[in-house]
């Protein structure tokens, strides 16, 4: 086996009552394209949350609980260099009244706070990082003006400007209509065949599954199957993955 990305040994995470990922045993290879497929509520994001070194939890709900481990490449998530993971969130999660100029957007993620100014290497960088996506005609926009696809495409350069080894994306699609769609999945792989990199992406989308990702991660709330989509995707899997009404799965508690 090559070197991993990402490994997980008994993974669990518990929201009060609720056991929202139990035995999540992962060995992701680096230069994988996985697609995290599974029903809402099985996990997705909170896993994603987990491998950024983030806290899953939810204030109003109180503290997650958390057991197990997780590395990447080999370390504890909040160990890892920043440039080394990007991260793509649901663009819904935005505010489009937010007075910023997509320049500006792209280099808040090289400078991990909000750019006041911009100098002319920041500048350069994240002009550079737009034109990677095909958005380069872009910077001097103000969010407001832009459409799902061009924000999309904005908030990508902005995960991108550090050439990032780890690139995670929470349903980087939604609100995105099918010709950006397209460009969205040839930019990721045409970064991930120039860079090496790795590529975790949350998505509802089976059929994009299918065609983009060397590997399928079918979740709920515990792994249904982490293999080639072609055998991850089969029905038996997707049966057990999504069930049906009454056919829900009982998961440990952890106590």
């Amino acid at each position: 086996m090559g070197a991993l990305a990402v490994q997980t040994y008994d993974l669990g995470v518990r929201f009060g009552d609720f056991q929202a990922l139990y035995g999540i045993n992962l060995e992701i290879p680096q230069g994988s394209f996985v697609a995290i497929v599974g029903p809402n509520g099985a996990g997705k994001s909170t896993l994603l949350k987990v491998l950024l070194g983030l806290d899953p939890g939810n204030l109003r709900d109180g503290e997650a609980r958390l057991v197990g481990r997780a590395e990447v490449f080999g370390q504890a998530p909040k160990a890892l260099p920043a440039s080394w993971v990007g991260y793509v969130p649901q663009v819904k999660s935005f505010d489009r009244s937010f007075p910023a100029l997509a320049l500006e957007v792209v280099v808040s993620g090289l400078r991990r706070a909000w750019p006041f100014s911009i100098g002319p290497r920041e500048r350069e960088v994240a002009l550079a990082a737009l034109a990677q996506v095909g958005a380069a005609h872009l910077a001097e926009r103000p969010l407001g003006r832009l459409s799902g696809g061009e924000l999309q495409r904005v908030y990508l350069a902005r995960s991108l400007v550090r050439q990032p080894k780890l690139l995670m994306l929470d349903e980087p699609a939604t609100g995105v209509d099918v010709v950006g769609e397209a460009d969205l999945y040839r930019h990721l792989e045409a970064y991930q065949r120039q860079s090496g990199a790795t590529i975790l992406m949350i998505t509802h989308d089976w059929e994009a599954a299918s065609h983009h990702a060397s590997h399928v991660l079918l979740l709920n709330r515990t792994v249904i199957a982490f293999d080639p989509p072609g055998l991850a995707l089969r029905h038996e899997c997707l049966s057990r993955a999504f069930g049906h009404v009454g056919h829900a799965h009982d998961a440990p508690v952890i106590r």
